[in-house]
Order: structure tokens, then C-alpha cells, then sequence
């Protein structure tokens, strides 16, 4: 396995990074990368991003507001808190396999003492409050697993920064955003700084791969090449935020996979514009469900004979046909 130092607290810089690490970087090995940003919002890259922020709040206190590649749902970034990358082979093993990423994270902690815990579909959690949450993307044959780790980052901010939807709450059994979440800090019996569990957490991860910690340290070639990716896509407002046309038809539904939000302008019982938003992972791009449904009727056994034409389960993970079918027409 590799690290990859990075200085950067820049979101922009460092969601192109990834995407360059992934997608670019020539490196037959494991890639781990830590990080941390300056206050931002990362939007999941299937969500609707005016609705998943506080804009008044994003405002007045300077935050940048930034889409990742990954699916799931949108995250406060700060200083206290450290990010995660893993880049690997896309094979059966780690595709979808979220607890195998968290494990070194997990292990990390319970020998701090802190009994950290897998929970649901891809939260990291102590007594039930998550401070990790994590998404993949892949590209061609390789893997990128990423996510967060709150430290010691400011949770009224987190509450406010965020519009969660009231559905994903009720579904935890929780009164808020701030009651849901904690940082681990206030766990650690002998307190450290963050960087020293930065350095520890890389150490753990490295063993845990049997490796050494052999560094890569981008070129002036790497960066430029990062930089261009930054400036063509994480930090255009098509990308970050992108066109949100009014839609006559609005319907959403929680499932266990996530929250998914259909809209739809339909005339003469024809589907003109589609799209579909939501906390859902997916190994491929949902737009290509949204063209096969435009220029079809509005009618529930034609949409289901349509999605029948693709290899559904790759497009919204953990939501079946039925459910999709359920949300769009009940």
C-alpha cells in the first residue's frame, strides 16, 4: 500500500485529487490517502443540492459547497474532522464491501478504547451517534472507498449547515441532526491532537495491509493535471450545482437504501423530463434511467418493461424495481 501525503485543505483541490488518483495516477498498489477540508458542504452525487443546504447559513458563514463523484448523502467537512481515501482493484471482495474499509478504522479506535461500531449500510458509530459515514465510486477496474471521521469538528454547524430530510430522521428514531452525531474526541480516555491520530490511524491501516509506509509525493506534473480537474468540474456551478427545471410531479420515499426523490414534467400522459434525486449508492449513472423514461407514457406496467432493458440493481443499490415503481406512481 501507498500514501499519498496531502497539504491541501482545499475541497475543490481535494475532490480532483481523488479523481486523479483514481482515474489517472499509473500506480499498481493500494492507495491510501488522509485529508482534511475547510469548512464545506460535499454534496452526494446524486442529490438535488439546494435542497440538501441551508443557503442562508452556507452564506453568512463562508462555506464551500462542493459535489463528489460518489453517491449517498451530503456531509459537513472541517477541521476537525479527517477524510479517508481508499483506492484498490474493483474486485468482488471490496465492491460494496463498506465494512471492510471501516475495519481499519474500527481497530483503530477500540485500542484507544473507544467501542466503535459497523452500523447500518455504511455509518461507523459509538452508542448508536454516527461520527463516520462512507461512499464508493469505480472507475474501469479500480475502487474508490472514501469517508469521514469526526474528531472534533463543530456539531452546531453541522446542524445547521445541512437540511436533512424529516423521513431520515424519523427513520433513526432521533430528534436531530446534532442528537444523531458525535465526535470521538470526548471518548478518548488520554486525549490527542488530531494529527497525532492522524499519524496513528495511518500506522494501523499500514499494518493492517502488512506494509510499509511508502510514500508518493505528487509531481508539479500531478498537480497541474489536479488542477485542471478542479477547474473543469469541481469548481463549476453546473457540477456543484447543476439545473433544477420546475417539475409538475414531485415523489419521495425512504427505503432501507436510501431516500430517492422522482420528479417528472408529464403531457398528454407522456414523461418529458426526468429526473431523480436522492442518498442512494449506485454503481452507475441514474441518468441513464432518466433518458429511457423520457418519451415514455406515464403509465406504472410500461415504466417497469422499460427498466426491465437495463441491469437495474446497478443504479440504485438496495432498491429494488418494486420499490422504485412504488415511489413513482403511489
Amino acid at each position: 500500500m501507498i500514501s499519498i501525503e496531502n497539504k491541501s485543505i482545499s475541497p475543490y483541490f481535494n475532490l480532483a485529487l481523488e479523481e486523479y488518483a483514481l482515474k489517472h495516477l499509473d500506480i499498481d498498489d493500494d492507495i491510501i490517502i488522509l485529508w482534511q477540508n475547510e469548512p464545506s458542504v460535499i454534496i452526494g452525487r446524486n442529490q438535488n443540492t439546494i435542497e440538501e443546504i441551508n443557503i442562508p447559513f452556507i452564506k453568512s458563514n463562508v462555506i464551500s459547497v462542493v459535489r463528489r463523484l460518489s453517491g449517498g448523502g451530503a456531509v459537513y467537512h472541517d477541521l476537525g474532522n479527517l477524510n479517508f481515501t481508499f483506492i484498490t482493484k474493483s474486485n468482488s471482495d471490496n465492491v460494496n464491501n463498506y465494512k471492510k474499509f471501516t475495519e481499519p478504522v474500527i481497530k483503530s479506535l477500540r485500542s484507544l478504547n473507544i467501542n466503535a461500531q459497523f452500523s447500518g449500510r455504511n455509518d461507523i458509530t459509538i452508542e448508536g451517534r454516527k461520527f463516520s459515514g462512507n461512499a464508493q465510486y469505480y472507475h474501469k477496474d479500480k475502487l474508490l472507498h472514501h469517508g469521514t471521521i469526526l474528531f472534533n469538528s463543530d456539531l452546531d454547524v453541522v446542524q445547521n449547515a445541512l437540511n436533512v430530510k424529516p423521513a431520515k430522521i424519523k427513520s433513526k428514531g432521533t430528534k436531530s441532526v446534532k442528537s444523531r452525531v458525535t465526535n470521538i474526541y470526548p471518548y478518548l480516555t488520554e486525549k490527542i491532537t488530531l494529527k497525532e491520530f492522524k499519524d496513528y490511524l495511518l500506522t494501523n491501516i499500514l499494518k493492517e495491509h502488512n506494509s510499509v509506509n511508502k510514500q508518493y509525493n505528487l509531481s508539479e506534473n500531478d498537480i497541474s493535471h489536479i488542477n485542471k480537474i478542479m477547474k473543469e468540474r469541481y469548481l463549476t456551478w453546473n457540477w456543484n450545482y447543476g439545473e433544477s427545471p420546475e417539475f409538475e410531479i414531485q415523489k419521495s420515499k425512504q427505503y432501507s437504501g436510501g431516500n430517492i426523490d422522482i420528479r417528472l414534467n408529464v403531457k398528454d400522459g407522456i414523461i418529458k423530463n426526468c429526473r431523480i434525486y436522492g442518498d442512494f449508492f449506485s454503481n452507475k449513472d441514474v441518468s441513464e434511467i432518466e433518458n429511457i423514461l423520457v418519451d415514455n407514457s406515464y403509465d406504472e406496467i410500461n415504466i417497469k418493461e422499460e427498466l426491465k432493458k437495463l441491469d437495474y440493481k446497478d443504479y440504485l443499490l438496495n432498491i429494488d424495481v418494486d420499490e422504485f415503481i412504488d415511489c413513482m406512481f403511489n
